[in-house]
């Protein structure tokens, strides 16, 4: 029994052993299961985290610059200093009309108290969002809630707020009791109360938000000819395209070279070494100076930012070739030429294959860096904006794609890897998924095997 324990749990954590198919994949859907759902607990268990108050209902301070509207979130220590604040307002306004000698205001000043109820209309149906400044249609939704007729069921009203809806009312309907811009009362209104739900930061949007944001932009055709999401997804693409095959282009002939010919090694490699630790965004503005504010400085920084990595790790790669081959080679009379076509090249291949996989995710690295350069295009332009903005539900989506689509780029390249190098050994011995197998069928397995297996 000992034995068979120990074995099951040396397959778990062998040394440079491989797991099982199926425990791999487990193992896989795992790594990204654990953050979501850390996120998800985060995001909806109320008494985890969840520092800040999102405003349901706001008001304004005297003598405060600061405005907060409904939407914005407050730390859960400055919200009851919030609302305390605005309750001694109230308490001032009441205090004066005890003593029968009421606050007076302009008509601006009470008109202003009674939009902030304009969120909970929109929240609950009575309102579109384009209505928001609708006095008219606000001044009937004061009337449903004093009287009863509108009861919400969006957000919840607290009884000093419905109390204060109440006491407004009597004065709104006192003036007149259908709307009149003209006959709007001068009497101090009281202020509604703050309200708001325990919430996450506005870096950190609950998931649904996440997905209501992204589906939303995506699928809308945004205003004043501004492109869409999709654009802007094709526009990075192609971007992250022309500067890394610009790079793989330029690059990987040099590297080969200085792998294979101390000469070129000695004439390249130091500066390469040298110029690679410049970071790449300082030329940015060089890149604008001679290029222009289009797609090419763009294009060209991802260039640089991989050019110099490639040439290097690629150059190690070719040097990194038995030299037991090379020997044998030119035992058998091969000249330079036939060394570097015939040997070496097809040596490496494999090798240099995973170097480019891992250096086609450090092109997406400098995707961000590039689309800011002049004007702000593609995804990153998106998410620049938005940013600055706090629409951080607009922002995650964004970041999301990206993030999937250099995962998924690098899981195809890695199944091509079975297609383009089924002699090597590590794909000989990796477990064979079915779509691998499928793609194995296509290629003569014999020409690298000897045998059908």
């Amino acid at each position: 029994m000992s034995e068979v324990k120990s074995k099951s749990r040396d397959h778990w954590f062998g040394i440079r052993k491989e797991l099982a198919p199926g425990r791999g994949l487990m193992l896989t859907v795992c790594s990204f299961c654990l953050p979501l759902l850390v996120w998800v607990t985060v995001s909806y268990v109320p008494f985890i985290w969840h520092p800040d108050i999102k405003l349901e209902i706001s008001a304004d301070r005297e003598g405060v610059t600061t405005v907060f509207t409904a939407g914005d979130r407050v730390s859960k220590e400055f919200f009851p200093t919030f609302v305390e604040a605005v309750r001694k307002e109230n308490n001032l306004i009441l205090s004066a009309r005890e003593k029968n000698q009421p606050l007076s205001v302009p008509r601006r000043e009470n008109i202003k108290k009674i939009r902030h109820l304009a969120p909970l209309g929109v929240a609950n149906g009575w309102l579109e969002n384009n209505e928001q400044q609708n006095d008219k249609k606000l001044f009937e939704l004061w009337k449903g809630l004093a009287e009863g007729t509108l009861i919400s069921s969006e957000i919840f009203l607290s009884k000093e707020n419905v109390e204060i809806i109440k006491n407004n009312w009597n004065v709104l309907s006192k003036s007149s009791p259908d709307f009149n811009l003209k006959l709007y009362p001068t009497e101090a209104l009281l202020k509604l109360l703050p309200q708001g739900v325990s919430s996450n930061p506005v870096y950190l949007p609950a998931p649904h938000e996440v997905l209501s944001a992204g589906w939303l932009d995506f699928n809308t055709v945004p205003e004043n000819g501004m492109p869409t999401m999709w654009e802007r997804y094709r526009h990075s693409l192609t971007i992250i395209f022309w500067g890394f095959a610009y790079s793989c282009l330029l690059g990987i002939p040099l590297a080969i070279l200085c792998g294979s010919f101390d000469f070129f090694s000695k004439l390249h490699e130091p500066f390469i070494d040298f110029f690679r630790y410049m970071p790449a965004p300082t030329f940015s503005v060089l890149f604008v100076a001679f290029l222009g504010t289009s797609d090419a400085p763009k294009i060209m920084l991802v260039f640089v930012g991989t050019f110099f990595q490639l040439v290097l790790v690629i150059a190690n790669t070719t040097r990194l070739l038995e030299n037991s081959m090379l020997e044998a080679a030119q035992t058998l009379g091969a000249n330079r030429r036939q060394l570097l076509s015939r040997i070496i090249l097809p040596g490496i291949l494999p090798k240099l294959y995973n170097d480019l996989r891992i250096l086609l995710g450090w092109a997406w690295t400098w995707l961000v860096i590039a689309e800011l350069i002049g004007e702000k295009t593609g995804l990153t332009g998106f998410i620049d904006t938005q940013g600055t903005r706090y629409n951080f539900d607009r922002v995650f989506p964004v970041i999301i794609l990206i993030g999937l689509t250099g995962f998924f780029t690098d899981r195809l390249l890695h199944w091509l890897r079975h297609l383009f190098f089924p002699w090597t050994e590590e794909v000989r011995q990796a477990p064979k998924g079915v779509l691998t197998r499928i793609l194995l069928s296509l290629n003569d397995r014999t020409t690298y095997y000897g045998q059908t297996r």
